[in-house]
């Protein structure tokens, strides 16, 4: 099967820093779908695995986003069949989706929203899971008729989680949704994703939040430079009021600061059921379900924002190349191999 894979740490600007390989075609067992990947989205996560993890000569394939159709199953499977079509955002300790076949676990994968071609599916598991995680697990922010009011802050509410959080938060509860954009397309986009207020998170964050929540917010979703924000973040989150956080700040945070008025501090990791293996592992399966219905019933959208071509090593290292420049807008989606 082709894929796109690397083999030593090296500079993107290093052609081979990404290569087309030619890899066996797995076998499904188990608990294991097979899925012939039709499309698949770029992370931030991507990047920083490529960066990070050193495979020494052996094809290390990435890729966490894909949309595809199941061609075989293993013997325990019982939630999805050969024909199927699915999205999902797979597992950090297996080989990723910058393949022409993938395995993985059925209990974290749903179905394709039938609304959305496979590129505009394979642009929403990761990010989809990630918000959601945020916001309903780690955070317990209350959505249906249990919602409450509030305000929420989703510092970096242009990027891929940022989007998706701000439909979820808009949609599905009653807060206040307060996001953060610093361009003119970026802040846009935020609003056009259902957000109440978009501020700029360049110039005091504080004084910019403030004109729209003068006694502060309930929850803030750090997406992005929390290094930079903490502090500011702090200042803003009422008493007893929730940080979640997924990027990894490059200067560890100074906790305390959270002492004074009892806040908690959540992270959030899409890949930790899958790798531990959680007892609730098949709650992203659950998820990944509804968040289908949800967009075939018009409330979710896709945050597809540009496709570029098909899945080769030439465009996967365009697409890390934009994700490092650290100006993305939505999400980058590639597809057919």
């Amino acid at each position: 099967m082709k894929a796109v894979a690397y083999r030593h740490l090296l500079p993107l600007a290093d052609p081979q820093s990404l290569i087309d390989v030619d890899l066996p075609t797995p076998v499904a067992q188990g608990r294991d779908l097979l899925v012939k990947v039709e499309a698949i989205s770029v992370n931030p996560v991507d990047t920083k695995v490529r960066k990070r993890v050193d495979p020494q000569g052996a094809d290390k394939v990435l890729g966490w986003d894909a949309a595809g159709t199941v061609i075989a199953v293993g013997a325990e499977v019982s939630l999805f069949k050969p024909g199927d079509q699915v999205f999902y955002a797979g597992a950090i300790d297996r080989a990723g989706s910058n393949s022409e076949f993938q395995l993985v676990d059925e209990r974290i994968v749903g179905r394709k929203p039938s609304t959305l071609d496979f590129a505009q599916a394979a642009a929403m598991p990761l990010t989809s899971i990630t918000a959601w995680e945020l916001l309903f697990d780690r955070l317990g922010v209350a959505r249906g008729s249990r919602a409450h009011s509030g305000v929420l802050l989703v510092v970096g509410g242009a990027g891929g989680v940022g989007s998706m959080a701000i439909q979820l938060a808009r949609k599905l509860t009653h807060l206040t949704v307060i996001g953060t954009a610093s361009r003119a397309d970026s802040r846009a986009w935020v609003s056009e994703m259902g957000a109440h207020h978009v501020v700029d998170h360049h110039g005091d964050l504080v004084a910019a939040v403030k004109a729209f929540a003068p006694l502060g917010v309930d929850y803030v979703l750090g997406l992005t430079h929390t290094d930079q924000h903490f502090v500011s973040l702090t200042e803003l989150l009422k008493p007893q009021g929730k940080l979640g956080l997924i990027d990894d700040p490059a200067t560890p945070p100074d906790i305390r600061l959270l002492k004074a008025k009892s806040q908690s501090l959540h992270w959030e990791s899409m890949f930790t059921r899958s790798l531990f293996h959680t007892e609730d592992m098949q709650a992203q399966h659950l998820l990944l379900n509804e968040v289908a219905d949800l967009v075939d019933a018009g409330v979710l959208r896709s945050t597809a924002r540009e496709n570029l071509g098909g899945v080769n090593a030439a465009n996967v290292r365009r697409a890390h190349a934009q994700l490092e420049s650290t100006s993305t807008i939505g999400k980058l989606v590639l597809s057919g191999f």
